[in-house]
């Protein structure tokens, strides 16, 4: 490899990584504001409140509160559990649980930005669905004591606790600004570096030769995406190069729902604390509606809508509320990112 083909990369790494920041971030700081203002009006004291007993009704009621609720730095897996420790049943549980990590406010917002509007009505739409088809077949056939050991803690961090104060617009700021960075800041450009590299180093409609199946390539990203783990919002700007590069929109789809839906350690929580025919329903209905979405959106590109990824750099530089939208955000998941981890040292130091 040479110094002009290294160079070369650098150049397009950081115009890619450069011109999808630049695209997203007025959208995804409009998000993290909304999702600050949720965190004070739904926190998850009321979610618990919601959702106790069983039946369709509270099952529904679980994927609805999912959808745009923002989690806090404890995830979605203690929140989930601590849920069903306060009286949710399994169902509601799992529906909470498949529906609130597939999306939020400010991936909706991010969705918008990078792959428009279809995906972004589509994609809460697709994880409200799979919340109430696993509830529901929880309800059926998952197991019917509820009483399982819990091992797992209330979520207590600030937004969890929730305590009785006004300030109602500092805490939303806070909480949009400063912990929903800090919760999400690494992965964030982490998925930002992913989609740059990909971007530089992979020719376009590669997939497009390799994976020409449109459900060959659904069962690849469903293989890909259930193991591992990306948020939801941090997804979208590697869908969006995948798609450029020649995945189906479907195929994206499936990625988007599997990977922030699933990883090892929330499966294995899930086997652990709820059942084993639970966690197997659960990963069941991840992967059945991946399938079955990845069609359904695939057919209406095919007759409607034509897609939008991530743009060229030259068309985003030109506007500057976007490049100083792109600089604050920048700034605002480092800082995120060196809160978690100095935050991090101290809890390793106090043990």
């Amino acid at each position: 490899m040479t110094i002009d083909t290294i160079l070369n990369f650098l150049q397009q790494f950081a115009a890619d990584f450069w011109a999808t920041m630049t695209e997203m971030s007025p959208y995804l700081l409009f998000g993290f504001l909304a999702a600050g203002f949720l965190s004070v009006l739904i926190p998850p004291s009321v979610v618990e409140r919601h959702l106790g007993g069983s039946g369709i009704w509270q099952v529904v009621k679980a994927s609805i509160f999912g959808v745009p609720l923002p989690l806090c730095s404890c995830s979605v897996i203690p929140v989930s559990m601590s849920l069903h420790k306060h009286g949710a049943s399994r169902a509601s549980t799992i529906s909470f649980l498949l529906s609130t990590p597939q999306t939020g406010v400010d991936s909706i917002f991010v969705t918008y930005s990078l792959l428009g509007i279809v995906f972004a009505i589509f994609r809460p739409v697709a994880a409200f669905i799979t919340g109430v088809v696993g509830g529901v077949l929880v309800n059926i056939f998952g197991e019917k004591k509820e009483g399982v050991e819990q091992k797992s803690e209330k979520c207590s961090d600030e937004c969890c606790n929730h305590p009785k104060q006004k300030r109602y617009i500092y805490r939303a700021f806070k909480y949009g600004f400063i912990n929903l960075p800090t919760d999400i800041g690494r992965a964030m450009l982490i998925g930002l570096v992913i989609a740059a590299a990909m971007s530089a180093l992979i020719p376009d409609d590669f997939f497009a030769a390799y994976l020409s199946s449109g459900i060959l390539s659904m069962f690849v990203m469903m293989l890909v995406g259930i193991p591992v783990y990306v948020c939801a919002t941090a997804s979208v700007p590697i869908a969006a190069v995948l798609i450029d590069k020649g995945i189906s929109p479907g195929a994206a789809l499936v990625f988007l729902m599997t990977g922030p839906a699933t990883n090892a350690a929330s499966i294995v929580i899930l086997w652990q604390i709820l059942g084993k025919r639970t966690a197997i329903i659960y990963l069941l209905t991840v992967a059945g509606c991946a399938i079955a979405f990845g069609l359904t959106i695939d057919y209406i590109f095919n007759f409607t809508a034509s897609i939008h990824t991530i743009p060229h750099v030259h068309a985003a530089a030109g506007n500057w509320l976007k490049t100083a939208s792109a600089i604050f955000l920048f700034a605002i998941l480092i800082y995120g990112v060196y809160r978690k981890m100095r935050r991090t040292h101290t809890e390793h130091t106090d043990h």
